[in-house]
């Protein structure tokens, strides 16, 4: 079992800047793959970027150039970096890892953007 805890959400204005982190209760060296995904009210879930052992990030087309995706493996965590908020990136974020084929996820920190 993988616990993931998600932090740094919160109330930001249009065009501020957040970052999110997540830190999971096993090294996230031996993860597949750790992301984010988001979810905004009355929508599904969708993903916002991921970060693998081995090459280059993924993003979703509606945060490229804007989020960045990073991770300390001293320290088990991931980080996403939000720049240029807007308020469609309103919503609930989750952190998710994978693990020998098991996705496990975060219980999700909330980002409001609005003025």
């Amino acid at each position: 079992q993988v616990q993931l805890v998600e932090s740094g959400g919160g109330l930001v204005q249009p065009g501020g800047s957040l970052r999110l982190s997540c830190r999971a209760s096993r090294s996230i060296f031996s993860a597949n793959v750790m992301g984010w995904y988001r979810q905004a009210p009355g929508k599904e879930r969708e993903k916002v970027a991921l970060i693998f052992n081995l090459g280059s990030p993924n993003y979703a087309d509606s945060v490229k150039g804007r989020f960045v995706i990073s991770r300390d493996n001293a320290k088990n965590t991931v980080y996403l970096q939000m720049n240029n908020l807007k308020p469609e990136d309103t919503a609930v974020y989750y952190c998710t890892g994978t693990y020998s084929g098991t996705q496990y996820w975060g219980k999700g920190t909330l980002v409001t953007v609005s003025s």
